[in-house]
């Protein structure tokens, strides 16, 4: 059966935009969205593969491909039509009726920010949005979310909503199906350590509880709740990843509001730690109570925007071969309190260079261009000796500290040095070589500067020793610096 709330006809061409649409018709037509498809998805790369499309474009359906990008089909349809209306000026019929419904539903969320923003509480304005969220499901708040900040609404009244959210989640918690994702699934492992931060999070209410509200806190509950918060402290692990590994896959399927706005939370959560840290040192308790209380209140909150808002998204956005790509990085940012369980496993595969131009690196990928002149930017002289000893490359920098020319590339690194020195830079090589020294370092004052010079052992994941990289840098400027420059200070910037 087709999926009537998204076809759409297109103009002069007998066919309609469905789930049961096959991509090679479409393509067939408009071969420009080709092209267009990997601005939706990553994962649309393959289908630029002359082959893969020819196997492709006669079996596989739109609700067919939505699934291998990890897009909703209806936000793949809208896509493709505003394209093609971009490209051709064909008005998509239907398209209209989609929007208007959004429209409405956009409409009814910005009249309950206005009401919060005027001074009504979450309690005003709960039913509004409980009527309004039965007509919608996680990942449609969070694009309406995404509208209403495109729209220039500031970040401040998105975090409003997000309390309405929490207050609607928290009445339908037991009712919720819990996630479906196997051990050691990175959203196993947030929900794991959620439990254990809901778990100290009690244990200091508890201790304020009994400690009371007024005059000084004992000497015992000051050292139990600066304990407590030390552990509570590693929650900025979970935010971190949240941030760094979590928040990237969503902005690539255009899912940046929310994460925008709980990116402000966590700053927020993080200055509420501090001021709190801060009251229990002092011993007052009227200002420990208050920073607690908002600490906690908050940091509650977070769980149930991640468990019933973010986390729903994201499982609903991500492929698996982007979930594996998640977990493999999550451990060079660590873990708060607990480490991932045995039972998810991807295998990760480096995702192709776009047009095939390009360098493709550990993480990520430059064109040659780009890496020339990253390398050439960077305020330091950088040498390159390979593991002959032979000159492979210097960074040409506009104002290099020592003289180099391109008549130095291939040159025995031996030859490059004076010869007073050169038992100095061989006992380097040897050393780095025979695997007992991976660092050598020396600073000297030249024409009134202070040089920085160390050489670095160049090995590869196997150990395997390749070369030597030789960096000097001018920290004339650098030892002059004290205390903190947090602001910008260019000359005629906008306030």
């Amino acid at each position: 059966m087709r999926d009537i709330a998204h076809a759409h006809y297109i103009g002069g061409y007998d066919l309609n935009i469905d789930g049961s649409t096959k991509i090679g018709e479409l393509m067939e037509k408009y071969p420009f969205l080709l092209d267009h498809l990997t601005d939706i998805s990553p994962n649309y790369s393959k289908l630029k593969d002359p082959e893969m499309m020819q196997q492709m474009g006669q079996i596989a359906t739109l609700e067919m491909i939505s699934r291998m990008g990890g897009v909703e089909l209806h936000d793949l349809i809208r896509a493709l039509s505003s394209r093609i209306e971009k490209v051709t000026g064909e008005k998509m019929e239907g398209v209209a009726s989609m929007d208007a419904g959004s429209d409405e539903k956009l409409q009814a969320l910005k009249s309950i920010i206005t009401d919060l923003h005027s001074g009504k509480s979450v309690e005003d304005v709960k039913q509004r949005f409980l009527d309004l969220a039965t007509e919608v499901d996680s990942s449609e708040i969070a694009r309406m979310e995404q509208e209403l900040i495109e729209e220039g609404l500031p970040q401040e009244e998105i975090k409003k909503l997000c309390d309405v959210h929490v207050e609607v989640f928290k009445e339908s918690l037991d009712r919720k199906d819990e996630l479906d994702v196997p051990p050691g699934h990175p959203l196993h492992t947030f929900v794991k350590e959620n439990r254990v931060l809901d778990g100290y999070l009690d244990v200091i209410s508890n201790i304020m509880s009994g400690a009371g509200k007024e005059g000084k806190i004992s000497d015992g509950d000051r050292e139990t709740l600066m304990n407590f918060m030390e552990y509570v402290g590693k929650v900025n692990l979970h935010y971190l990843r949240k941030e760094n590994q979590l928040f990237p896959y969503l902005e690539r399927y255009e899912v940046s509001g929310p994460s925008q706005v709980m990116w402000s939370l966590h700053d927020d959560i993080r200055g509420m730690m501090k001021d709190a840290n801060v009251s229990i040192k002092a011993g007052d308790l009227k200002q420990i109570w208050d920073h607690l209380d908002i600490m906690i209140r908050t940091m509650k909150d977070m769980i149930y925007k991640e468990e019933k808002v973010l986390f729903p998204v994201s499982l609903e956005k991500l492929t698996d071969d982007e979930w594996g790509a998640v977990r493999s990085g999550e451990g060079e940012i660590g873990y708060a309190w607990v480490e991932p369980e045995e039972g998810f496993e991807v295998a990760v595969t480096k995702e192709e260079v776009p047009g095939g131009k390009g360098v493709r690196l550990d993480e990520g990928y430059l064109t040659v261009e780009q890496l020339n002149f990253m390398l050439r930017t960077l305020p330091l002289d950088i040498s390159f000796v390979d593991e002959n000893e032979q000159v492979k490359y210097y960074s040409a920098t506009d104002e290099r500290i020592f003289p180099r020319s391109p008549a130095v590339i291939g040159r025995e690194v031996k030859h490059c040095h004076p010869p007073k020195s050169v038992h100095v830079v061989q006992n380097i090589l040897d050393e780095f070589k025979a695997g007992n020294k991976d660092v050598a370092e020396f600073w000297i004052q030249l024409g009134g500067k202070f040089i920085h010079i160390r050489y670095f052992a160049v090995r590869n994941g196997e150990g395997k020793f390749l070369g030597t990289l030789e960096v000097s840098q001018d920290i004339t400027d650098i030892k002059k610096l004290e205390g903190n420059q947090r602001l910008l200070d260019w000359e005629g910037m906008k306030e």
